[in-house]
């Protein structure tokens, strides 16, 4: 369920976050904050990039590369500029950028790296990249 804070070094705590996002089916679901000592902050989505996704959209296929690490980067990142800038609103959209993509989990519309992970009973759907950020624009509208 979560609810901790595991303080490690850049590098171990790549190695660990790998290891236990690999253990629950995706890296692309984790997120990472790295914080300064001065409480500097940085987001970051937890994997690296998708190489042989990016060539096969340049060749015009369609791909299921899975954007919610980096969905909940960015908006971690509106959140916090928000908080330092006194932005409501920017903080707001941050928080409503996230419900959209958890609603449209939800729904059951989501990346076919997560299908495998659906329990029995659950009704979902494999979507394309642009097919899954169209459902969650439509959420967030």
């Amino acid at each position: 369920k979560g609810g901790f804070i595991w303080a490690l070094k850049n590098y171990d705590g790549d190695v660990m976050s790998d290891m236990i996002a690999a253990a629950f089916g995706s890296l692309a679901m984790m997120t990472s904050v790295l914080v300064a000592p001065d409480g500097t902050m940085e987001f970051e989505a937890s994997h690296g990039t998708v190489t042989r996704h990016y060539y096969r959209y340049l060749k015009g296929e369609k791909t299921s590369t899975n954007p919610m690490a980096t969905i909940f980067a960015w908006s971690g990142a509106l959140k916090r500029r928000g908080e330092l800038d006194n932005l409501p609103d920017l903080v707001k959209f941050g928080e409503q950028l996230e419900a959209a993509s958890l609603r449209t989990l939800e729904d059951g519309v989501m990346t076919k790296d997560l299908l495998p992970l659906v329990e029995p009973g659950f009704r979902a759907r494999g979507a394309d990249s642009g097919e899954f950020l169209d459902a969650i624009a439509a959420r967030l509208a």
